[in-house]
């Protein structure tokens, strides 16, 4: 599958789960269920993923972690927040450096209607 069909079911499916669990829960709900589900969906998913980080030559094992890894092409940084900062698109944009991967989802679940908490990161490489 391409990046763009990832990114579809999942944004279907976060939706989903949306709707049944509403928002105002801890970001584990959220990355948990969706997890599943998406598993459910025949898609390979990938939790806590380790992103190494290499600092003047010295490579350390663990620098972060990815929230949800789909089909290792799309990385999806979930938040349970009032209101997203610049920082969390940020760190989603690193991620997606750090793994020289197109595409990651940043998805704030504490929101009213799931659409205003979706957004589309693209690394351009």
């Amino acid at each position: 599958m391409h990046e763009n069909e990832i990114a579809t079911l999942i944004i279907q499916t976060s939706i989903e789960l949306h709707k049944k669990l509403g928002p105002g829960l801890l970001e584990s709900v959220y990355e948990n269920t969706l997890a599943y589900d998406l598993k459910e969906k025949g898609l390979q998913v990938d939790q806590q993923v380790p992103i190494p980080l290499i600092y003047k030559e010295i490579k350390f094992d663990v620098g972060y972690r990815l929230d949800l890894l789909i089909n290792k092409k799309v990385i999806i940084e979930i938040k349970s927040v009032d209101l997203l900062a610049p920082v969390h698109y940020a760190q989603l944009l690193t991620y997606l450096k750090l793994s020289e991967l197109k595409l990651g989802l940043l998805i704030n679940f504490n929101v009213k209607l799931l659409k205003e908490g979706i957004h589309r990161i693209v690394n351009k490489l």
